[in-house]
C-alpha cells in the first residue's frame, strides 16, 4: 500500500504522510484459528449457532431461504445475525466555503490491507453502550445529540443482505459550525480528495462508502419520461416507487432459521464451516491483537468469501443526463423483500460451472466491455469487522443499449440519491457504486461539491 499511494496521482502528499503515520499506531495482527479455539464463544462442533457467551455482539446461525422467483429458489447457508442498529457517521464542516469531512484511519481484522479510510464514527450498539468495556467512541456525541447541528442525512440502511440477517446501520452526515479538532488517527479531507481516493484499491472502507453515498446529488435537469418508450426509458419517481412496491407485494421470500448442523451442503471441518462444492464462502475463526482501537484483543468468527465479487452499473444518457440500470434484488437478509441493487451483483466464479442461460443478466456484457466504455474500475473491500478479506470489483460501464427487462429500470443519479433519504430502498452494493458515481458525475455547482473549483 505504501508504494502504491506514493505512485498514484489520487493520493495527495499530505494525505500519504498522515496515513503512513497512522499506520504506525493503528493496526491489527490477525491469526486464523479453529472455531473451537475462540475465547468467550460457544463454537462446539455440534452447536446450533456460533454465539458469544455474553449474549451480545452477533451470532452466526443457519438459514434456509425459499424464494418465489429466480433461477435458484431454495438454498441453505450460514448467516450473520446482529440484531442491533449501529451508527455510521461523517462529521462535515465548511472551511472558507469548502466542505470537508472528518475521516479516520481504522484497522479492522478483515481488512485485506490492515488500515482503511473510515467514517468519523463507526460503532455498533455494543461498542457505544460499553458492552466490550473498551474506550469511549470519539465524536459519538455529535451523532447522538444533533439539536445544535445541521443534519444532512439520517436514514437506516441495510448491510449486505446475503451475509447479514436484517442488519441495519444508521447512516448519518452531520454538519457542525464550531471548530472540531482532529484527534490522533483522524483528519479533515475535502469531498474532492475523498472521491479521488475512491480510485485506489481497498483504501476507502465500505462503511465510508455507504455514508458518502448519502451525500445529496444536486443540479440534474429534469428528464420527461414521456419522451421515451416506457420500460426502456427513465421513470418518474412515482412510477419507480410503485414498481418497487409491486415487487415487494408479488415476490415471496420465506426464511427459516436452522441449526448449523442441519444445513444442506455445508460441512464442519477442523478449520471452520465450508460448502461441499468449495464455492461461496467459509466460516472461520480469528484471534486479533489491535492497537488504536477501543479494545486491544479479542477473538471472533468471520465469513471469508471465495473469489472476488463483481458489482457493476450499466450507464446511459437520456437527454444528456446519466442514468444507471438498477435491479430489483430480493435477498434473505432484506428487511422488506427487495432493495435496488446494481445491474450486476455476483461472484463470477460461482457461475463458472453453469450453462450460459443460468448466468446473471448483463454479466458477460460488463466483463467483456471495451476499455473505452469503462468509466470506473477499482476493487474495494467489504466490511472488515465481520467479513475476512472479502472484496468486490466495482465497474461503471457506459452503453448505448437500452435493455428492457421487468426486473430492471433506468434511474437517474438524483432519483437514486433521493431514495437514499429513506430506509431500505438501495442496497449496500448499489450504495458503494453510488459513492463512485458521485466522483464521476456530480455537477460542479452542487452545494456539497463546490469545493472542486478550489481543490482542482
Amino acid at each position: 500500500m505504501k508504494e502504491f499511494l506514493a505512485d498514484t496521482p489520487y493520493a495527495p502528499a499530505a494525505f500519504h504522510r498522515w496515513f503512513e503515520a497512522a499506520r504506525q499506531n493503528i493496526y491489527t495482527r490477525v491469526e486464523r484459528v479453529p472455531l473451537t479455539a475462540l475465547d468467550s464463544w460457544d463454537c462446539a462442533p455440534g452447536a446450533a449457532a456460533l454465539t458469544h457467551r455474553s449474549g451480545r455482539f452477533f451470532s452466526i446461525e443457519g438459514l434456509r431461504t425459499h424464494l418465489s422467483e429466480g433461477a435458484v429458489q431454495s438454498w441453505d447457508q450460514p448467516i450473520i445475525n446482529q440484531p442491533e442498529t449501529g451508527i455510521l457517521g461523517i462529521l462535515v464542516k465548511r472551511f472558507g466555503g469548502v466542505v470537508r469531512c472528518l475521516m479516520q484511519a481504522k484497522a479492522e481484522p478483515g481488512n485485506i490491507n490492515g488500515l482503511q479510510l473510515s467514517p468519523t464514527v463507526q460503532a455498533t450498539r455494543s461498542n457505544f453502550s460499553g458492552v466490550h468495556r473498551g474506550k469511549p467512541v470519539p465524536y459519538l456525541e455529535y451523532f447522538q445529540n444533533t439539536a445544535a447541528h445541521r443534519v444532512i442525512a439520517d436514514a437506516r440502511q441495510s448491510e449486505q443482505a446475503s451475509w447479514f440477517l436484517r442488519k441495519r446501520n444508521r447512516n448519518m452526515i452531520v454538519e457542525v459550525r464550531e471548530d472540531v479538532e482532529a484527534a490522533d488517527g483522524f483528519t479533515w479531507l475535502t469531498l474532492a480528495e475523498i472521491r479521488r481516493l475512491l480510485r485506489i484499491d481497498d483504501l476507502v472502507s465500505m462503511d465510508a462508502r455507504s455514508v458518502l453515498a448519502c451525500m445529496p446529488f444536486e443540479g440534474e435537469p429534469r428528464v420527461r419520461p414521456s419522451s421515451h418508450r416506457r420500460g426502456s426509458g427513465p421513470s418518474t419517481t412515482e412510477d419507480l416507487l410503485s414498481w418497487i412496491t409491486a415487487a415487494r407485494s408479488r415476490i415471496d421470500v420465506r426464511t427459516e432459521r436452522l441449526p448449523l448442523t442441519e444445513l444442506k451442503g455445508w460441512q464442519r471441518g477442523p478449520s471452520g464451516i465450508a460448502h461441499e462444492s468449495g464455492r461461496f464462502f467459509d466460516v472461520i475463526g480469528v484471534r486479533v491483537e489491535a492497537a488504536g482501537r477501543e479494545v486491544g484483543a479479542w477473538s471472533q468468527p468471520m465469513i471469508a468469501a471465495h473469489g472476488t465479487g463483481l458489482v457493476a452499473f450499466l450507464v446511459t444518457r437520456f437527454d444528456g443526463v446519466p442514468h444507471v440500470l438498477v435491479n430489483q434484488r430480493p435477498e434473505p437478509g432484506c428487511v422488506d423483500v427487495v432493495e435496488l441493487g446494481p445491474t450486476v451483483q455476483c461472484t463470477p466464479r460461482n457461475y463458472d460451472h453453469l450453462p450460459p442461460g443460468a448466468r446473471p443478466l448483463f454479466l458477460d456484457e460488463v466483463l467483456t466491455a471495451a476499455p473505452e466504455r469503462i468509466r470506473f474500475d477499482v476493487t474495494l473491500s467489504d466490511e472488515g469487522g465481520r467479513l475476512f478479506h472479502t472484496r468486490n470489483r466495482h465497474l461503471v460501464v457506459e452503453t448505448d443499449e437500452r435493455p428492457d427487462h421487468p426486473g430492471f429500470r433506468w434511474v437517474s443519479l438524483s432519483q437514486l440519491s433521493a431514495l437514499m433519504r429513506h430506509s431500505h430502498y438501495v442496497n449496500m452494493e448499489a450504495r458503494s457504486l453510488l459513492a463512485c458515481l458521485h466522483a464521476l458525475y456530480e455537477p460542479a455547482g452542487s452545494a456539497l461539491a463546490n469545493e472542486r473549483r478550489e481543490t482542482s
